[in-house]
């Protein structure tokens, strides 16, 4: 498979009814640019809000995978994110009509047939897979749920099913790669046992459940008066079960079913990660409530990785890119209110500068003297000051410019800084500069450790040409 990112040619839509609801639904996919992932649109809400399918935003799992955000929910989706993996599609925007997916027959089978008429499209940018290093694991000793991903150079899942159940037994379901998924896993269907059934029912449930949407398991005998009873919540006219089996004696794709179809809501429900996986998981007795916990360690996982890349490996021993008399032959600070001590990279997209905290500091004297703190606004501070200099080295005559701060957003300190502490600041350009704007993502980290972030846009203005009018921004 190639490791470019795909998406589809043209929408594709299905219909059918919600599970839950019993309502009619329309699931249209798009296409989506790169590095856009998967999102819900419920284009039946004013101002067609947007979801993303991430396992942060998971606010259900009682009868499927639920998200949330700003009070506007999508229920069932993980039949629909199961077939988009296992389609190998990285990116598509999932519109739908109401607020659950619509069930089809219970498995990804419908989803992945719409998909192939929409046809992939590979994209020019790169995946960028998760890939892990060493074993991960995950346990539920309440549900007796043992999950563990161990390094592998394909998505592979390992699944064992065991519900103390003589009719469904112990059984064990596995997909070596993705490229078995629609043959191997994609039409094995739902299921649940009739006992179960009759709960969700009593508590006017499954208003869109169906005798061809979904496997009944009937591990006992039951009364014809309960035959009669189901007959007219499914509106059939003959419902039966020879001894203990399956509701209308429906014929499974494979022996192993349930167990298939408890990996499809793996596949789908870590889809909620965000990325593609190279990993091997193996899981014993999953649900969707393990399934999203996981997703959540893996999400964890990731972003510590994407923090601990994003450390700057300095030699502080190297001459510096600029010292202090650069850095003022640049910026208008002066001490004691200059606040980067030197440069010691500066590219066109990112600067890294450094600042020895000392207890020479000034503002030691007055900010908490008995346990002196560096106060968090001071290194949001030299935060734009190393900024400043990346913004200011894209002008031809950066001492006739100045970079006012427009606005500072997701501001967050992660641990103090105390004297003695070596400041390290990176400022990454988010977007190209254009007519003077720059937005910039600012972290400042001691050693290895992250104490603050924050999101920062600023203006380049020209202050001194006296040829140009004051204060025109620069074109950069």
């Amino acid at each position: 498979m190639s490791d470019k990112q795909r998406t589809i040619k043209q929408a594709v839509s299905v219909t059918g009814i919600g599970l839950h609801t019993g309502k009619p639904v329309t699931l249209t996919f798009n296409p989506a640019p790169e590095n856009h992932w998967y999102k819900f649109q419920r284009t039946d809400v004013e101002g067609q809000p947007i979801i993303d399918a991430d396992a942060d935003l998971v606010v259900d799992t009682s009868r499927g995978t639920t998200l949330e955000k700003n009070g506007v929910r999508v229920h069932t989706t993980e039949h629909v994110l199961a077939a988009l993996v296992g389609m190998g599609i990285d990116n598509c925007l999932i519109q739908v009509s109401g607020p659950e997916m619509p069930i089809m027959d219970g498995s990804s089978i419908k989803f992945i047939e719409a998909l192939e008429i929409a046809e992939t499209v590979e994209q020019n940018a790169e995946r960028e897979y998760f890939e892990l290093k060493e074993n991960l694991t995950f346990e539920d000793p309440v549900k007796h749920v043992e999950m563990l991903a161990v390094p592998q150079d394909e998505y592979r899942v390992t699944v064992m099913v065991d519900y103390n159940s003589d009719l469904l037994g112990t059984q064990h379901a596995s997909m070596y790669h993705l490229g078995e998924f629609k043959q191997e896993i994609a039409r094995c269907r739902t299921f649940v046992f009739l006992h179960e059934l009759e709960a969700l029912l009593a508590h006017n449930l499954i208003k869109g459940g169906a005798l061809d949407n979904a496997i009944v398991l009937v591990d006992k005998e039951i009364s014809q008066e309960k035959i009669e009873a189901l007959k007219k919540v499914f509106n059939k006219e003959n419902v039966e079960v020879k001894g203990r089996g399956v509701l209308n004696n429906t014929k499974l794709h494979f022996y192993n079913e349930p167990a298939r179809h408890k990996l499809l809501d793996i596949v789908g429900d870590l889809a909620l990660v965000g990325r593609p996986l190279k990993i091997h998981v193996l899981a014993a007795r999953p649900g969707h409530a393990g399934n999203v916990s996981f997703a959540r360690k893996i999400k964890e996982l990731i972003k510590k990785e994407k923090a601990e890349k994003m450390v700057p490996k300095l030699d502080l021993s190297a001459a510096p890119a600029c010292d202090s008399r650069a850095i003022m032959s640049i910026l208008p600070h002066r001490p004691p209110f200059l606040m980067v001590d030197k440069i010691m990279e500066l590219h066109k997209d990112y600067v890294i500068g450094v600042k020895n905290v000392t207890m020479n500091d000034y503002w030691f004297t007055g900010h908490f003297p008995d346990e002196p703190v560096m106060p968090g606004v001071l290194i949001i501070e030299a935060l734009a000051q190393t900024g400043g200099i990346l913004c200011l080295k894209t002008v031809p005559d950066p001492e006739n410019y100045q970079t006012y701060f427009l606005k500072i957003e997701n501001a967050k300190f992660k641990q103090k800084v105390v004297p003695g502490d070596t400041l390290v600041f990176r400022m990454d350009l988010v977007d190209p500069i254009r007519r003077g704007m720059c937005h910039m993502k600012g972290m400042a980290f001691v050693g290895n450790k992250l104490v603050c972030e924050a999101d920062m846009t600023a203006q380049i203005v020209k202050v001194r040409n006296i040829d140009k009018k004051v204060n025109e921004p620069a074109e950069a």
